[in-house]
């Protein structure tokens, strides 16, 4: 198999089980979304430190700078919070509004470059995240509330994605740094769960106990996967995969647990839709036209 094909496989599978989310955290019930979370971060660290010590070893982090510490402490504070609103938004039932926030999360990730970084846009790009703004007013009138776990979600991957840029080290050891920082505190949360007797781990069957333990491998597994895409495909091709998951989630969210979809929603989930084709099409053509040109110098 290519390296070029593996890649692209790797990302769909990637993508597949992240859009199948929604179907996993309802069968951890009735543990609730902390310690959920909990559970999350403790068992993704017991793999992905058996898959680095077969693997990379950790010899690599003792050539962590203090920024890069610094950095992934950041992006740990703002994963935890986008995996702990994601849990709470489809146990609650709000499983379309979680989908909202990554269909919406690329075009933040575009506005918060402007912000953030100074980077310019051009006109198409504003015109997706003008459409995508009217949307979200749109949508605040449809649920009598702004979209508060959509934006959440939207907002804290953004601003992860801006940090982890900055980082530069492979994926599998800075999600591991990521998972390590968080470790003590997710323990710490499973100890008070345990000893108020709140906790369901262990409470619940030996079935929920290997349900929560696989919270941690549904989490680790697809970020591994990414990273082998990431570096494997161009970013194009994971650009039009990332889409993948939140439509899924959106099927899953109206098909499968049959939340409402009135007729305001659908207007405001059509002008995000057509913002995204409106950010899609943009990036492939400015990539088309980047790619010509080089092509054309490498065959003179």
């Amino acid at each position: 198999m290519s390296r070029q094909r593996s890649g692209f496989l790797a990302g769909l599978a990637a993508y597949l089980l992240w859009g199948l989310f929604p179907l996993y955290w309802p069968l951890l019930e009735p543990a609730g979304a902390v310690e959920i979370l909990a559970h999350r971060i403790l068992w993704s660290v017991v793999l992905l430190v058996a898959v680095l010590a077969f693997t990379d070893g950790f010899r690599w982090a003792r050539d962590l700078t203090g920024k890069q510490r610094g950095l992934l402490a950041l992006a740990a504070a703002l994963i935890t919070v986008n995996w702990g609103v994601f849990i709470y938004g489809v146990n609650s039932g709000h499983v379309v509004e979680t989908s909202l926030g990554y269909f919406i999360n690329p075009l933040v990730t575009v506005a918060l470059a402007v912000l953030v970084i100074g980077e310019r846009l051009r006109r198409a790009q504003w015109a997706a995240v003008a459409i995508a703004a009217v949307a979200v007013v749109v949508l605040t009138l449809a649920y009598g509330r702004p979209p508060f776990i959509a934006l959440t979600l939207a907002f804290s991957f953004g601003f992860y994605g801006l940090v982890k840029k900055q980082v530069g080290i492979g994926g599998t050891q800075s999600v591991a740094v990521e998972t390590a920082f968080l470790l003590v505190p997710a323990l710490l949360c499973i100890i008070w769960f345990t000893g108020t007797g709140e906790g369901t781990f262990g409470h619940e069957g030996a079935g929920h106990a290997l349900l929560m333990v696989g919270g941690g491998i549904a989490t680790a597994v697809p970020l591994m996967l990414f990273g082998t895409a990431a570096v494997r495909i161009p970013l194009t091709t994971i650009g039009l995969l990332q889409y993948l998951a939140p439509i899924m989630q959106f099927g899953i969210g109206v098909g499968v647990r049959g939340e409402e979809m009135p007729t305001p929603r659908w207007i405001g989930f059509g002008l995000v839709w057509l913002a995204v084709i409106v950010f899609t099409v943009d990036s492939l053509n400015a990539r088309r036209r980047v790619a010509v040109p080089a092509a054309l110098a490498t065959k003179s």
